[in-house]
């Protein structure tokens, strides 16, 4: 199954007899807050979720998104109306990276059948609603490990002897700024690897598989070599190991990101260019 669903599909299967379940799930690095937005208008029938506070656990050592408490993050989806069998879209403003981390929690959890709008609800031209709807509670019970996740030292480890792609901005990569976190700069041995690259240029829409496929190719990704992925706090991460799922490669993610791992004065850092950049 693909993970990413067109407006025009999800319009046709919200009408037919096995309508998914839709999560908005808006949200902006550093606000605005994404509920009044869903206040004035979303997808009909769609539950609102909140990255900060239920997509993640509270801000710490584990990073500025550290993952939530698997029981937490299972009460908040069967209250959105989640079960074990029925099918999942996740939406955020267009961006994709808050919607690709409610994929990946959902996946990660065990959740078969879940898929991202692809462009989010920029791409949606039906209609929206203020209504805020009371779905039934679903049944669905998270059981984490269904897909690869990686803490520091596993990262460390992958970006030596497989490919760490590193999803941030390509400045950010270097150490040229550094707008968030306590230093600037990449994991040893890292490769830069920005979402915007993952997109079609002036969209947010996902490139095509055969596309994605030959840009992970370039960066090194192959079927011999484990892939491993991290970003600031593990969001924009979550698109890319999206993106790399659309290309067929599995991808574990760095939860943790740059955010844990520059929080330790005793980790290395990197700082410059991709060595391995044309």
């Amino acid at each position: 199954m693909t993970p990413i669903i067109s407006a025009t599909e999800l319009a046709s299967e919200s009408a037919g007899p096995r309508p998914p379940v839709l999560l908005d799930v808006r949200w902006q690095l550093g606000g605005p807050p994404g509920r009044p937005a869903y206040e004035a208008g979303h997808l009909p029938g769609a539950v609102y979720v909140d990255l900060d506070s239920e997509l993640a656990g509270p801000p710490g050592a584990g990073g500025r998104h550290p993952l939530p408490e698997v029981a937490a993050f299972g009460a908040v989806m069967r209250r959105a109306g989640v079960s074990g069998s029925t099918p999942v879209v996740a939406y955020d403003g267009g961006q994709g990276w808050a919607a690709a981390r409610a994929w990946w929690l959902l996946r990660w959890t065990g959740h078969e059948d879940v898929r991202v709008l692809d462009g989010g609800l920029a791409a949606w031209d039906g209609p929206l609603t203020t209504d805020i709807p009371a779905p039934e509670p679903g049944d669905f019970t998270p059981v984490p490990g269904a897909l690869p996740l990686l803490d520091a030292d596993g990262a460390a480890a992958l970006a030596r002897t497989g490919l760490l792609l590193d999803a941030r901005a390509a400045e950010r990569y270097r150490g040229d700024v550094e707008p968030i976190d306590r230093v600037g700069g990449h994991i040893p041995g890292a490769v830069s690897a920005p979402t915007t690259e993952n997109v079609t240029p002036g969209a947010t829409t996902f490139l095509p598989a055969g596309e994605l496929a030959a840009h992970f190719k370039r960066l090194g990704a192959s079927d011999a070599a484990e892939v491993g992925v991290y970003c600031g706090s593990g969001v924009s991460g979550a698109h890319e190991v999206l993106a790399l799922e659309i290309a067929g490669v599995r991808a574990a993610l760095y939860a943790g990101s740059w955010s844990e791992w520059s929080s330790d004065p005793t980790r290395p850092v990197a700082t410059g260019p991709d060595p391995d950049a044309s």
